[in-house]
């Protein structure tokens, strides 16, 4: 979606009698910072981080934040760095990974002071990932298919073989506090290279590009978001077989699969390639007959539209927090449809030479979540941050 330059950073609307209370945290994507908002948009909390480049980070329940990214030096700068790693075929995985969306080489556990606690260094980690109760970690992690399996798979834009590299997929690992592998699962033994194929309009470099990860930890389900082959599905964690699977024509290059309280699914449906006109939506489905429960798109559609990136998060109160990333854009609706709050990032940061406002995801947390309780949340300590980023007058 286009949006103005000159556009109000902040809040912009707030229905404050059927909006969830909380307090949102957001990370510019490949910044040097985290940042918890409370509901009039300003900075209460900010985690600084000068050696690491986040991708995306989110709230552990001891407050903790988890974070992926990459060292400033690994990130490429310029069009031409992109293209100078991804081509001729046989440049090194290790150097393609720098140029794929949501590429990152350390997960990074920091405190509350923005001190490392904890991190693992992996160069083919991407994405998301989920910690577990004990201490494990879930994360996505690129692979480069066997020539075999390659061959089988359909569909993307076709080019000369000589000229292509080897296609990648997704391995899940989980790795526990020491940073040892501990269980692997290889997705494209699971998927169908005819039936799951890569979107006609995609380049054949990935064929599942995985998105989004969210375990369901009642019955040990891993949910999996793949963008290049718009397949959402879901794994017995146990004994890495496929449960579901739910896609295209349904849904286009999805992101952000979660689990919702009643066992059915959310996703973040951003409808690029989608046949006629582009738009995003948020859609619940029922994996037991695949059938749409509940979904929300604008009015009119091209109202809202992130072609990439984003997600959205079901509240307790019913409502859904929205990040329509492209644009640096969250809001919450309510069931029936209504913005009842709204937030436009000022955070900047730069790709490719441009600047940009991208967020991957928004998450909200509670007054009374246990990552909050007893922390000075108090707007003022951050005033001249605040005034520079023009989030109060």
């Amino acid at each position: 979606m286009g949006w103005s330059p000159y556009r109000k950073p902040g809040v912009t609307y707030h229905h404050a009698s059927l909006s969830w209370k909380g307090y949102t945290l957001v990370t510019a994507t490949f910044g040097d910072a985290t940042y918890l908002l409370n509901m009039d948009g300003q900075i209460v909390h900010r985690w600084y981080y000068p050696d690491l480049r986040v991708f995306y980070a989110r709230l552990l329940p001891n407050g903790n934040l988890l974070a992926l990214g990459n060292h400033p030096d690994l990130m490429p700068t310029t069009p031409q760095d992109e293209a100078r790693v991804l081509h001729p075929k046989g440049r090194p995985l290790k150097e393609r990974v720098r140029t794929m969306g949501g590429n990152g080489s350390q997960l990074v556990e920091f405190n509350w002071e923005s001190e490392r606690v904890w991190s693992y260094d992996n160069e083919y980690i991407h994405h998301d990932f989920v910690r577990l109760e004990n201490g494990n970690t879930i994360l996505a992690e690129w692979v480069e298919m066997p020539e075999e399996s390659d061959k089988l798979v359909k569909g993307g834009l076709r080019e000369p073989q000589s000229r292509r590299p080897k296609l990648v997929s997704d391995d899940y690992i989980e790795i526990d506090q020491a940073g040892k592998e501990v269980r692997r699962i290889h997705l494209w033994e699971l998927l169908d290279p005819r039936r799951d194929p890569i979107c006609a309009l995609e380049e054949r470099n990935e064929w599942t590009h995985t998105n989004s990860l969210a375990l369901n930890a009642v019955d040990n389900k891993l949910l999996f978001s793949c963008r290049d082959n718009s397949r959402v599905g879901i794994i017995d964690w146990n004994d890495g077989s496929l449960q579901w699977k739910f896609g295209a024509p349904e849904i286009f290059h999805q992101h952000h699969a979660s689990w919702l309280s009643n066992g059915n699914v959310q996703i973040f449906d951003n409808g690029m390639h989608r046949h006629g006109m582009p738009f995003s939506r948020i859609v619940e489905v029922d994996p037991t007959d695949n059938n749409i429960a509940w979904f929300y798109s604008a009015k009119p559609q091209q109202q809202f539209f992130s072609g990439h990136i984003s997600g959205a998060e079901r509240q307790p109160n019913n409502n859904v927090l929205i990040c329509e990333g492209t644009g640096g854009r969250v809001f919450e609706v309510t069931r029936q449809g209504e913005v009842v709050w709204e937030w436009i990032s000022p955070f900047v940061t730069v790709r490719r030479g441009e600047p940009s406002t991208w967020l991957f995801r928004a998450h909200r947390y509670g007054p009374d979540d246990p990552a909050l309780v007893d922390r000075d949340l108090d707007a003022k300590r951050y005033t001249a941050l605040n005034k520079m980023f023009g989030l109060i007058g």
